[in-house]
């Protein structure tokens, strides 16, 4: 990964309270959170606005299954 980026308070605690919610770790949430995110979005609107080609091949826009640790 390039960088990681920084949650604000708001977002960390969103985030938290999902993750207990879910009574699963933060990193797990989040990476389901995304997962969700890639399964919703117009993948075509997104990969038309890619700046990185050689991910195609296991990009989350693409792969319509389930993530690892739902």
């Amino acid at each position: 990964m390039a960088y990681t980026p920084e949650l604000s308070q708001e977002e960390s605690g969103a985030l938290r309270r999902i993750a207990w919610a879910f009574g699963k770790p933060m990193t797990v949430t989040l990476s389901f959170i995304i997962y969700l995110a890639a399964k919703y979005a117009d993948s075509e609107r997104v990969c038309g606005a890619c700046k990185d080609r050689s991910f195609c091949s296991h990009c989350p826009f693409q792969e319509k299954g389930e993530p690892q640790d739902a």
